[in-house]
């Protein structure tokens, strides 16, 4: 019976050795990629000024929808719709409705179709992904990679169609939530301030990141453009919702909990592992013939015996 459970410990611990090698090396990989079914209302309010008019309350809300049938297991395509409003009733619309275009409380509605390697969160600007007449992208898009550093990373600006630095600045709680925080500063820069309207722009952006999933928990901005005239063109001030931060905190802690449960797995199954194999080794060494005492009193009976005879 030994011999037998001494056999299944060492079976159990080849499969827990299995367990815990495909846990640690194969399951991140799989798990700590963005997901294909990406689709995210984000809400900002804030005040803000347009084309020199009096500050108002000012409504955005941004939809981010995964393209499923042009992503694949490397790559994400995704959708971006933004729309800005002047809301001084609070009466905006919400997605999926922006004001038209004659609505005198539209500030801008823009779209925006963008790639990302699912894992660092790069843009990818293959054509086959972002079509032939695509906006090519740089950097970080949406969101930062998984388990992200403490570092300056390169985030997207889509008023001046490149990259700037996200500069780490700082550890700080969001609702519970351990963040890394990260700010990009842009002054004057000369930019088309609009379509076919030169100017200056001007945008310090903070962003409170969850450093598990690269997911963005808060963000505040301040934007200022400016005409070639030196008029306002557009003044924001504006900061993710108070509803925006609490989904994105319970995403977050969601999604980090499964990959703090898969972490620890591979650690779990070592220390089985290690338990059954030295359990099985006991078992199986301590399973050999063993002679009773009455079995050993007749083997020196038959070695007397002999050794008289031959005497």
């Amino acid at each position: 019976m030994r011999r037998i459970f001494g056999i299944v410990l060492l079976g159990l611990f080849g499969f827990l050795l299995v367990v815990g090698l495909f846990a640690q090396f194969y399951a991140p990989g799989v798990l700590k990629k963005t997901p294909l079914d990406v689709n995210t209302l984000t809400t900002l309010s804030g005040q803000g000024s347009y084309l020199g008019q009096p500050e108002t309350p000012v409504s955005v809300w941004q939809r981010t929808e995964a393209i499923g049938d042009k992503s694949t297991d490397e790559v994400i395509v995704m959708r971006n719709f933004q729309c800005v409003m002047k809301d001084p009733d609070g009466t905006a619309p919400q997605s999926p409705v922006c004001l038209d275009a004659t609505d005198e409380r539209l500030i801008n509605a823009s779209e925006d179709r963008f790639a990302t390697d699912r894992v660092t969160a790069l843009a990818v600007n293959d054509p086959k992904y972002i079509g032939a007449d695509g906006v090519p992208h740089d950097g970080l898009v949406n969101k930062f990679p998984f388990d992200v550093e403490k570092k300056t990373y390169p985030f997207w600006d889509g008023v001046l169609d490149r990259a700037v630095d996200a500069d780490f600045q700082g550890v700080e709680d969001v609702n519970g939530l351990t963040t890394y925080k990260f700010q990009i500063a842009v002054e004057n820069e000369s930019a088309e301030i609009a379509k076919d309207t030169p100017g200056t722009y001007s945008d310090t952006k903070t962003m409170w990141i969850d450093p598990v999933t690269g997911s963005i928990i808060d963000q505040s901005e301040q934007q200022l453009r400016m005409l070639s005239s030196g008029d306002v063109a557009l003044d924001l001030d504006i900061a993710f919702t108070d509803a925006t931060v609490k989904q994105n905190v319970d995403d977050a802690k969601a999604n980090g909990s499964k990959l703090g449960i898969i972490a620890l797995v591979p650690w779990v199954s070592y220390f089985l592992a290690a338990v059954a194999l030295v359990g099985g080794i006991l078992l199986l060494g301590s399973s050999g013939p063993r002679h009773t005492s009455r079995q050993e009193s007749d083997i020196d009976e038959m070695l007397n015996t002999r050794t008289s005879r031959s005497a």
